[in-house]
Formats: structure tokens, sequence, C-alpha cells
């Protein structure tokens, strides 16, 4: 990755980002958000909602590849006995299957179970950081905050699932530490579309209180205008 900086076309303006101080953040791209059986669909939720941000992401992260950024993946999920997943998080609700229950993909959202693993389509290289999260937050009880730093890094181009529950959360947390975010737009998605919508606009409102929002074709513009100006 060059020193190069790249603007991207994004709202509620453009913004410039030196791609050797970028990382790439994809939240809990996980079989038990993603696919029937799961934890999401446990809750009522239309998984196949989520589908649409697969293959932006996926542009966008073989793009990260080739020019060498930083990619960060996390899951949410807990551990075996349950000790870092509060009462009021496993008991609310009326879902089909609770947090630690038998599913079709292992016990419901706990780690080293199938269903707690990242797609196939974006799994992780081996070189690649993977974040474990107990709560909707990546910087919540994680090393994420020490990757960074360790790294350099000052931006972070967000995408994933949920659109307002679990990127939201990592943005806001992200903000209140210094980092500027750009949100890919069409790599987040939602159960619920207007929840989606909502949840970008709450990001880049105020003249982007929490980030920027940008869709995938226009971060891809920017990291290619910038590898043809190297």
């Amino acid at each position: 990755m060059t020193n190069s900086s790249g603007t991207i076309a994004a709202e509620p303006e453009p913004i410039a980002l030196d791609w050797s101080k970028t990382a790439l953040v994809i939240i809990d791209m996980q079989r038990d958000f993603m696919e029937p059986g799961g934890f999401g669909e446990t809750l009522g939720n239309d998984v196949s909602q989520l589908a649409r941000a697969v293959k932006p992401i996926g542009a966008v992260l073989a793009a990260a590849r080739d020019s060498g950024m930083l990619v960060v993946h996390t899951r949410e999920g807990h551990l075996p006995d349950l000790s870092d997943a509060p009462p009021a998080k496993v008991e609310r609700g009326a879902p089909s299957l609770r947090i630690g229950d038998p599913g079709p993909m292992g016990r419901i959202l706990i780690r080293g179970e199938a269903g707690h693993d990242i797609i196939p389509e974006l799994y992780p290289l081996d070189s690649e950081i993977v974040i474990d999260k107990p709560g909707k937050g990546a910087f919540y009880a994680t090393e994420l905050t020490d990757v960074l730093q360790k790294y350099g890094i000052e931006n972070l181009l967000v995408c994933g699932v949920t659109t307002e529950v679990c990127v939201n959360t990592t943005v806001r947390e992200a903000n209140d530490r210094g980092y500027r975010c750009v949100v890919i737009s069409d790599g987040c998605a939602s159960y619920f579309p207007e929840f989606h919508e909502m949840g970008l606009r709450m990001i880049k409102a105020q003249g982007g209180i929490f980030g920027w929002v940008a869709s995938s074709a226009a971060v891809l513009e920017a990291m290619e205008t910038t590898k043809t100006l190297a």
C-alpha cells in the first residue's frame, strides 16, 4: 500500500483518505445472521434481505487485498459457557431458539460453531485479522483498538450487517475514538430496508456527525484512481 491519498465521492461531502492509514472493517458476515437456521432467522427475520450486501463487500474486499490494505473481519458470538452473554441479552424477546441453544449449524451464536463462522464468499485469509466480539460494537471487550493502533490506522471503511445494529454501533464507537469512518452503503444491509436507510441517514446527518456514506462503486473508483496515479 502506497502513501497516496484517494478522494471518495461520499455524503455529506467528499473525503480524502490516506490508504496506508485506512482499514477495511467487515462486520459480522456470519452464517448465523446470513443463512436459514441461524440466530437472525430465530428472531423471525427474513435472512435473504442481507444477501444484497455480499457482492459489493466482495468487490471492495478484493480491491483491498490487491492493494495491501489492512482487512479486519468481526464475528459476534459468545463463549460456550455463556459467561460473556448477559442475561438481559439471552432472555430478551421470544425467539424460536435462544443464544446457546442447539440449531442446524451448531449452538446458536457460540464461538467455534459452524453458524458463528463467516460465510464462504467473504471468508478471511489466514493473514487477515478476525475480531471476536461479545457485543454489538467491535470495540467493546475486544482487542480492536490495539490492532488499529499497531498498524497506524486513522480511517475505517466499514461494511457488513446489520446497518442499524452492529454497523451503527461500531461506527459510533469508532467516532468517539477519533477514527474517520466511511460506511459503504450497498455493502451494508438490514432485515428491515427502512432501518437500513435510516441507519445510513443517521451516520451522515448534521455534516457527518458519525461519518461518511459512499457506495462501493465510489470507494472502488477512488482506490483505482490512486492506483493509476501511483
